[in-house]
């Protein structure tokens, strides 16, 4: 059958207020750019006559500004999940204007159809290449495309003509069997595939195709400054010591790393040091720092569920498309997360924290408990199953007027039972067969700043008179937050009224 080309506009006005749309990609990359802009417009115009709007967002991760910014300006967005980094649906949730609902990522693809949310009203998707029949091939990210390709009653593929390589053979779509059917996911090194390099969608799901030529505009990351080298530096020095030690196995193990300075910096630390062998990443996204490290060779595979590249990073690694063939693989985020498949590769996965406690406890969304940042997003899929879970952050924020090692964190995402090493610039603590007393002893020790470390030490001791397995002492556990709520400086808590 012929599948017509229509306009942005014409594709926006078969979305529906209330409607339950899902989005193709993983961050920026392979997410819808224009059929949203024009969507948000019809929007507008519709709030100024008076009449209601919005659609519940599905995505693979976080999105865009063509996405989530626009969406979020235009107040159309009602049900949002699982996971935004854009400072406007970020403003509209803290400000209960967007219902949003944090989960796992790995989670998303399996609760939609399990049922749990209504079915796809709407799924826009980003194909680089189509055929008549529906196949098309998807662009930098995957996302969970393949349970949209089969839930959404209506389908508009967004076009992409920006690139100018075929992404042909990157793909990996793969649905899983439902329960009761369900088998093992069989992949047994990060380079196995198990499914189909085209997306397969039932040509009468489609509405129409979309021109687009916008990049995923995605801005490259600052160069690791001394502070994000130091974490880095620590972690690589301790990953050597267990690599020495006989505790990480000689070939080494694939590696999950975050978004951002941390992660790179670690990255780029592992490929500059010599003891550290040629390694395999199964991750959910891949930075520039991966392509550098498999130019150099350090880096021999990775499996992913997007290639978040700064535009700049992502036309060399089209001008070099042959080199990464058999270098890159992208799978469905439910697959890229799979706690199945974290657990039989043995990976050292590797997050960042907003905040931890003394006791193990780790904060990854909520500012001062309350204010939503991003969302958990993947790193609990990772933290829980891995071979070795890392946490890092600064030890100080603000000038030193907030420690993010605290006497118990303000929001729990990852449990001390999921957190095996904590690291700051100060150093790295192995938390792993201590018991709650000397996790805090080691914490306090080894990434607490200076600066805080008489404070945390008083904590424990007054803490420690309440007796217990984990000593808390209930009324001075949030001291630190109070008062950089109060006096906008953490430094100034005083636990003497709690004596």
């Amino acid at each position: 059958m012929s599948i017509p080309f229509i306009t942005a506009e014409e594709a926006a006005s078969y979305i529906n207020n209330g409607d339950n749309v899902g989005f193709s990609g993983f961050t920026a990359s392979g997410t819808p750019k224009v059929v949203t802009v024009a969507l948000a417009e019809r929007a507008k115009k519709l709030h100024e006559e008076g009449k209601p709007f919005k659609i519940n967002v599905f995505t693979g991760a976080s999105t865009n500004d063509h996405v989530d910014g626009e969406l979020a300006r235009a107040n159309a967005i009602g049900i949002r999940t699982p996971y935004q980094s854009h400072k406007d649906i970020r403003s509209a949730v803290n400000g209960d204007n967007v219902h949003y609902f944090d989960m796992h990522l790995s989670h998303l693809s399996q609760d939609l159809r399990y049922g749990f949310f209504g079915g796809i009203d709407v799924a826009i998707i980003e194909a680089t290449e189509m055929s008549p029949n529906g196949e098309i091939i998807l662009g930098a990210g995957l996302g969970m495309s393949p349970t949209l390709a089969k839930m959404a009653k209506k389908v508009i593929i967004e076009y992409s003509s920006y690139y100018h390589n075929s992404f042909r053979g990157f793909h990996d779509n793969y649905l899983p069997l439902d329960p009761p059917n369900r088998r093992e996911i069989p992949i047994y090194k990060p380079n196995d595939r198990i499914g189909s390099t085209v997306l397969k969608i039932d040509p009468a799901k489609i509405i129409g195709v979309v021109p687009s030529n916008a990049s995923e505009s995605i801005k490259p990351f600052t160069a690791p400054d001394e502070l994000t080298q130091r974490i880095g530096d620590n972690i690589c020095h301790f990953l050597v010591d267990q690599l020495r030690k006989g505790l990480i196995p000689k070939e080494f193990l694939p590696i999950q790393s975050g978004v951002g300075n941390v992660a790179n910096a670690v990255l780029y630390g592992l490929g500059e040091n010599p003891e550290i062998p040629r390694f395999e990443m199964y991750t959910e996204v891949i930075q520039d720092a991966v392509m550098t490290l498999m130019e150099e060779g350090k880096c021999k595979f990775a499996s992913t569920c997007a290639l978040t590249f700064s535009d700049d990073a992502m036309l060399h690694f089209m001008e070099n498309i042959e080199f990464f063939r058999d270098k890159v693989l992208m799978r469905p985020g439910e697959i890229s997360n799979s706690p199945e498949i974290v657990r039989r590769l043995g990976l050292i996965a590797m997050n960042t924290a907003l905040e931890a406690d003394i006791f193990g406890n780790v904060n990854s969304t909520h500012v001062l408990g309350t204010k939503m940042m991003n969302g958990i997003g993947g790193s609990g899929d990772f933290a829980r199953n891995a071979y070795l879970s890392i946490f890092s952050c600064p030890s100080i924020q603000k000038g030193g007027k907030i420690s993010t090692i605290v006497p118990m964190v303000s929001h729990l995402d990852h449990s001390e039972h999921s957190v095996k090493i904590l690291a700051t610039e100060q150093g790295v603590a192995d938390l792993r067969g201590k018991d709650p007393r000397q996790r805090a002893e080691t914490i306090i020790e080894n990434c607490v700043h200076p600066m805080y470390k008489e404070l945390m030490w008083d904590y424990l001791k007054l803490a420690s008179k309440t007796g217990g397995h984990t000593p808390h002492n209930l009324g001075a556990a949030f001291a630190l937050h109070q008062a950089l709520i109060e006096k906008g400086d953490m430094l100034q808590a005083d636990f003497g009224k709690f004596a």
